[in-house]
């Protein structure tokens, strides 16, 4: 059977779980990935949520104190849950990304960090730095974990969940 050939009676995943769950759990372990990754930068976890309030607020965010940083908190989680509900919203159409959450998951993942720093970040005012080819690979392995498999396990886990309740 292919991925494209899957049954229409196959259960679809919970809203909350994948959404609610799964995006804490994707902007939860994103999050700490940013923290360790940004602190071999010389950033700390203050200044690192500080950057993502400067997708808003240009360089000013950085004179922004605990402010800007709990800023920057509010978007990292809208932005996971936003990534959770595009998911979720596409396995209802695609059953295959909750049936095979590693493969999906994973795809998904690297996608949604390729379009965060390749299209919204230069549409934002965050200040430019220069390429760098371990934060590169730490982004791209780190969402594909941390973010794109972190939501497909928790819309999988649901569906199953669903599947065993219909089959009782």
């Amino acid at each position: 059977m292919t991925d494209w050939n899957l049954s229409s009676a196959t259960p679809e995943p919970s809203a909350f779980d994948t959404i609610v769950l799964g995006g804490l759990l994707a902007g939860t372990l994103d999050a700490v990935d940013g923290v360790i990754a940004f602190r071999f930068t010389g950033m700390n976890p203050i200044q690192v949520l500080q950057y993502i309030a400067s997708g808003l607020l240009g360089g000013a965010s950085f004179q922004g104190g605990l402010a800007t940083a709990g800023l920057g908190a509010v978007l990292h989680y809208f932005i996971a849950f936003a990534v959770a509900v595009i998911y979720y919203g596409a396995s209802l159409k695609l059953p295959a990304l909750h049936v095979r959450p590693v493969k999906w998951g994973l795809l998904y993942g690297v996608a949604v960090y390729l379009v965060m720093n390749y299209v919204v970040l230069p549409l934002s005012a965050v200040p430019r730095n220069p390429f760098s080819l371990a934060l590169f690979l730490n982004g791209v392995i780190g969402h594909a974990l941390f973010v794109g498999l972190a939501i497909a396990w928790f819309a999988h886990r649901s569906a199953k969940a669903r599947d065993a309740q219909m089959t009782i």
